[in-house]
């Protein structure tokens, strides 16, 4: 139903923008961060669940072919991981609180991610921009370890250009997997859409979870707290009645 893209680069220009009005999170206010913890449909959603964080993009990064595909990915032979992109407002949130939910999304002991490369291209990674954002995510490093009764596997690295947007379908992967007339009312058609919509990040957090007395309570809330299209509306008033009696059946 929606177009292939091919994987052009992500401009941070063109990510700070969206295809939903944004007026609450003005761009000087706006700061990126660069995760890689597992499969990135999962880490996706869980970032789009957190207060403060406006707009989220799956893709590959840290390898050294152009233009990667999934395919040529999850074969190990291009030595790009799947991860995502996190765009926060530093108003509501700072990189350190990011990182803490970061380890609370994936096993970051996992020993499996240290095969990076060879037998896996899933790996545990905070890439950080700037020696600030460095810092912090050490702290909420040491933090976690102290909870931990396993050794963090996680690397720290230097964010680097060869970072390449995920193809459409896997872009807000929960939110595509059951609701497309959703996708369809927001107008999000290609790679882009998803990356730069406030509502999708949003939306991909809420379906994406298993509880059905969670979700039915968040859409609640994200219907209060966003403008919506009429037709969207409509329809997540329609899910929410669905899921409500899937509540009430159980």
């Amino acid at each position: 139903m929606y177009t292939l893209l091919s994987k052009p680069k992500i401009d941070p220009s063109e990510f700070g923008s969206s295809s939903v009005p944004c007026n609450d999170h003005p761009v000087e206010f706006l700061e990126e961060g660069v995760f890689a913890g597992g499969d990135f449909w999962n880490l996706e959603a869980a970032f789009g669940r957190i207060d403060g964080v406006v707009k989220t993009a799956t893709s590959y990064c840290g390898g050294t072919l152009k233009k990667p595909t999934h395919r040529e990915v999850i074969e190990n032979v291009t030595g790009h991981c799947e991860a995502v992109r996190v765009c926060y407002d530093k108003r509501k949130i700072s990189f350190k609180s990011v990182s803490n939910a970061f380890w609370e999304s994936h096993d970051p002991t996992n020993k499996e991610y240290l095969n990076f490369g060879v037998d896996t291209h899933h790996r545990s990674a905070i890439f950080y921009v700037n020696e600030g954002q460095r810092k912090q995510a050490q702290e909420s490093k040491i933090r976690c370890q102290m909870k931990l009764n396993k050794r963090i596997v996680t690397k720290f690295l230097p964010y680097a250009s060869d970072f390449y947007l995920a193809e459409t379908q896997n872009q807000k992967y929960y939110l595509q997997k059951s609701h497309i007339r959703l996708c369809e009312s927001l107008n999000l058609r290609t790679a882009e859409h998803f990356a730069n919509s406030l509502l999708a990040c949003k939306l991909n957090g809420i379906l994406a979870q298993r509880d059905i007395r969670t979700s039915v309570e968040d859409l609640k809330s994200f219907i209060r707290s966003y403008k919506l299209p009429n037709q969207t509306k409509l329809i997540l008033d329609e899910l929410l009645r669905d899921l409500e009696m899937n509540i009430t059946e159980s």
